[in-house]
């Protein structure tokens, strides 16, 4: 507005100025004009060069580099003829004041065009991100689609609801957007609601007829699914989210820089302890860093004194019975927000809730159960847990099991006994703070706590006494002077540091931490013992209790934590210096890089299934499922087919027996030859030795996991039923096509008859003994069964040659006959004896007869064309064997296309599995990689970890001095 004035003023001066103006021809030009006129005024008046004006004009021109003020100038009137007079002083004062009006002006200019010209260097400077743009959830695009962003500095929201604006008022900035946004979505699930409702109506009208057991089934169904189904989705997501986050980190150098977090320092130092108590479990005299090891009687009320000092009621409570079974470390400090957290774990409980305290306490209840073994009560294991609000005290505080006097029914034996180790264990570090905590309620003699801590601390110089429950104390101790006694330190034998009178609630357990700070307040506001002096007043109240412990324990930390970092360092040292020595040349990898190690190695293995050669797959197939079957078919198909007396009864033999074969054992018996085949290439694979490179550290692990993932693979089910019908059309056939089929089935033949023909020699050599050479040559005798046997053999034999087509069987009067003659030489013989005899002596001769006529069949094609008319050779038994092969060719093929689509790609699934629990299975880890080896690089790794962390948080520590 003001620059508006002023042009109107500049104005007007030079409408003056022209009418006045005498001696320039043309009018007056625009250069003599007001800077402001010339650009608020005259803004399309091109510019034109400037004239030098005569010397005769009348009034004194100034250029606009003077910038003399019009609007002050006195203009006199014209007058011809004579020269004017001039006053140069006023028209010197106006020039520098013009003058330092368009500095300011010409610098706003300038500084306006140098910060735009700043920001566009530094949004040049700033990288492009869209190759990141899938890192984004969608639901940040879907929520782009209703914001605008126009031009810099400015942002505009897109609302889907076209109305009036006065309805919906234009808020400016970020939160004015947000509140939009939420607004219009409220009113979308509103129209939800009100279309589901609609809906629901409209739908229920339709389905009255449907009884409630249906709906209530179909929904119950419904729901499983749609549990099922986002259970294996938040599998996959969580996989996913692995791999994502190792993707951006992997991306750093194109731009993307995570912002450290600055940690407090009570977090640092507690996750000092946690490295260090998963390093040293037993808690030797490495382990001296400070920590508030909470004491005390079991109902005590030290888990309440805990959770007074951290303003929650966290811990699980019962009513007399144990409740802390496994030590709880809970790391104190400061934020704006009440919540608490797992070490191992991302949920933020919030503690100003009552469903979160709830679940906390239930979580806490699990792990404690989870920790204790089978057959125990408490359990050494350490549960960690972080809380943070606004007001807490830093420190470390771990709550142990209540001290007990006797084992109740459903204890553990040993269960006092291992209180007493667990709480000594932590107590016996010389860099501890003890907090005793004695019940106040009942008498000081039915103490145990007070004579444990005095055996540990005997000076004091670090426990801390509290007594509880003193508003019970005060109304039934008769003298109140023995509280006074307890507090200053007279009536128990043990010393410490200092004494507190604390009341933690009226003993209900729905009471809040407000409710028992007010009414231990308004207790010893009211109470005697303070009134008296008995009490003073820094030693009540849990608030002053814990300002005390914090002070303390830092007090502690700053005393011990060089010493203890320093000889961390020295442990480094020799643990370095011993890996040096004993495994030069070998990395220092700890347990889970050798497991990840391994894990490479067996999936690389489990990949070169996939290389293995069809032609080795079927071939040793086929190997496999002959060798299975080969007894079956010789002794329950050729032998009683070979029986019959033509030709058509052999044929109509051979089918019924195949048939039955292929329908109840043959698929099932090649579906096991298969499995068995992956099985033993898969453990080829996995024990086949590697060279130079195999590590005999990773054998234990290799043969687990081979163990784990062939129990875990079972073969599709749907394989024997195709399997049946292509092992049943290949058996029907029986068209051998060419001279070349008809051989390669002779010659599997005589290697089938003589395998079974050797099988048989070496049966009956075992039967009879050795035989007159190898009792000469090597000085061995035949048994009396042995000779038995021999006796039997020789008394068949000549009852075959006597009738070489004689069957399979001997007849019962037979038997007597070949019994009689043996008696007759005096050979006591049994009938099965006999039996047993007969059979292998048969065998024998009947597989010699077999060979010699599949020998005579080598020429028998040309009758087998002829379908063996007029032809007294018959080679019927070559075209069984023929079968036989076929079918061993076709389902080993069939097989092998089972085992290389379907069955490796599986068992190379259940091997991620196994693999996967095992890197989720820390005790299974430790049992399979086991050595001097592995151990020494874990004590590395963690005493290098802990030295890190300690030299990180003495630092930090000097720094907040």
């Amino acid at each position: 507005m003001w620059r508006l004035r002023r042009a109107a003023v500049a104005c007007e001066v030079c409408r003056s100025l022209v009418k006045h103006s005498s001696g320039v021809q043309g009018g007056f030009p625009l250069q003599k004009l007001h800077l402001a006129s010339r650009s608020a005024c005259h803004p399309r008046r091109p510019a034109l060069k400037p004239q030098r004006p005569p010397r005769r004009t009348s009034v004194q021109h100034f250029s606009s580099l003077t910038h003399s003020p019009l609007g002050k100038l006195k203009l006199s009137p014209i007058k011809y003829g004579h020269e004017p007079r001039r006053n140069f002083w006023p028209a010197r004062v106006a020039a520098r004041l013009l003058k330092l009006r368009y500095l300011i002006l010409g610098s706003a200019v300038g500084g306006g065009y140098t910060a735009k010209k700043t920001f566009d260097q530094w949004k040049d400077m700033i990288p492009d991100l869209s190759d990141y743009k899938w890192i984004v959830p969608d639901i940040v695009w879907e929520i782009d689609e209703y914001i605008d962003i126009g031009s810099p500095g400015e942002t505009a929201f897109r609302a889907t609801d076209h109305g009036p604006e006065s309805e919906k008022p234009y808020r400016k900035g970020l939160l004015g957007e947000l509140i939009l946004l939420q607004q219009q979505i409220q009113e979308h699930e509103e129209e939800a609601r009100r279309a589901a409702g609609h809906y629901g109506t409209s739908y229920a009208q339709q389905t009255r007829k449907v009884s409630d057991k249906e709906k209530i089934d179909q929904l119950q169904e419904e729901l499983l699914h749609t549990q099922l189904k986002y259970q294996r989705i938040l599998e996959r997501l969580e996989k996913e989210n692995k791999e994502l986050r190792k993707l951006v980190l992997q991306k750093d150098d194109k731009g993307i820089h995570h912002r450290k977090l600055k940690k407090s320092l009570i977090d640092m130092y507690s996750e000092v302890l946690d490295v260090l108590s998963d390093y040293d479990t037993s808690y030797n005299t490495q382990d001296h860093l400070p920590r508030v090891v909470v004491v005390g009687d079991q109902s005590a009320g030290k888990t309440s004194v805990l959770e007074m000092i951290a303003q929650a009621r966290i811990f699980p409570r019962g009513s007399g019975e144990m409740m802390t079974r496994s030590p709880v470390k809970v790391t104190l400090s400061e934020g704006p927000h009440h919540v608490a957290m797992f070490k191992d774990s991302s949920r933020e409980f919030d503690l100003t809730k009552e469903e979160d305290l709830a679940a906390l306490r239930h979580e806490i209840e699990l792990r404690m159960r989870k920790n204790v073994k089978e057959g125990c009560t408490v359990s050494p294991e350490t549960i960690s847990l972080n809380v943070k609000g606004p007001g807490l005290q830093r420190m470390v505080l771990v709550d142990l099991p209540g001290v007990i006097n006797t084992v109740t029914s459903g204890m553990a034996p040993d269960t006092k006994e291992t209180i007493f180790s667990i709480s000594k264990a932590y107590m016996q570090n010389p860099n501890a703070i003890i907090l005793c905590i004695q019940d106040g309620s009942v008498d000081a003699e039915r103490s145990i706590v007070t004579d444990l801590v005095s055996q540990m601390d005997p000076h004091g110089r670090r426990t801390i006494f509290v007594l509880t429950k003193v508003d019970l104390a005060e109304k039934n101790v008769a003298s109140p002077s023995r509280i006074q006694q307890i507090i200053e330190g007279k009536l128990f034998p043990m010393k410490a540091l200092g004494y507190f009178a604390v009341v933690t609630g009226k003993g209900n357990s729905s009471e809040s931490i407000e409710a028992i700070r007010e009414y231990e307040e308004e207790f010893f506001q009211n109470s005697k013992l303070l009134k008296t002096s008995m009490l003073k007043a820094h030693q009540v109240t849990t608030r002053n209790l814990s300002l005390a412990v914090s002070d303390c324990f830092w007090k502690m930390v700053r005393e011990s934590v060089e010493q203890q970092a320093d000889s961390f360092k020295a442990t480094r040292f020799n643990l370095e210096t011993e890996w040096k020595n004993n495994y030069p040349r070998l990395r220092e990898l700890d347990r889970n890089e050798l497991f990840e190690k391994a894990k490479n190695e067996i999936l690389d293995e489990v990949i070169s299934l996939s290389q293995v050669t069809p032609k080795h797959w079927e071939e040793i197939l086929q190997q496999s499922l002959w060798e299975r079957v080969s007894t079956h078919v010789i002794e329950n198909i050729y032998l009683p087919a070979a029986q019959t007396m033509n030709s058509g009864t052999f044929n109509t033999t051979v089918d019924i027996k195949l048939k039955q074969w292929t329908d109840k054992q043959l698929p099932n018996k090649a579906v096991e030859v298969a499995w068995e085949t992956l099985q033993e290439e898969f453990s080829r694979f996995m024990t086949e030795p590697k060279g130079k490179e195999h590590d005999d550290i990773f054998d234990k692990l290799k043969e687990a996991v081979k163990e784990e993932s062939i129990k875990r693979h079972k073969w599709n089910d749907f394989a024997e039923d195709s399997l049946r019908v292509i092992q049943h059309n290949a058996l029907e056939d029986r068209s051998i096509s060419d001279k070349q089929q008809w051989d390669a089935a002779i010659y599997f033949m005589e290697e089938a008859l003589q395998a079974r023909l050797k099988d048989t020699e070496n049966a009956i050599e075992n039967m009879i003994g050795p035989d007159w050479k190898k009792r000469w040559l090597y000085w061995k005798n035949r048994t009396q069964e042995q000779c038995v046997h021999n006796e039997t053999k020789n008394e068949l034999e000549k009852m075959l040659k006597c009738n070489e087509e004689h069957p399979a069987y001997l007849a019962s009067d037979e038997i007597t006959t070949v019994r009689k003659n043996l008696e007759s030489r005096g050979v006591d013989v049994d009938p099965s004896l006999i039996k047993d005899t007969w059979h292998q002596v048969y065998r024998r001769h009947f597989l010699k007869t077999a060979l010699t006529h599949c020998n005579l069949c080598r020429r028998g094609f040309h009758y087998y064309q002829r379908h063996f008319v007029d032809s007294e050779l018959e080679c019927n038994d070559v075209v069984l064997f023929w079968r036989i092969q076929r079918m061993l060719a076709i389902t080993a093929n069939t097989l092998r296309q089972q085992l290389t689509n379907t069955e490796v790609r599986r068992l190379e699934k259940n091997v991620k599995e196994v693999l996967e629990d095992f890197a989720e299975d820390s005790e299974k880890k430790v049992k399979l990689l086991t050595g001097k080896r592995v151990q020494l690089a874990e004590d590395l790794k963690k005493v290098r970890e802990i030295q890190e962390k300690l030299d990180a948080f003495i630092e930090a520590l000097h720094q907040e001095k």
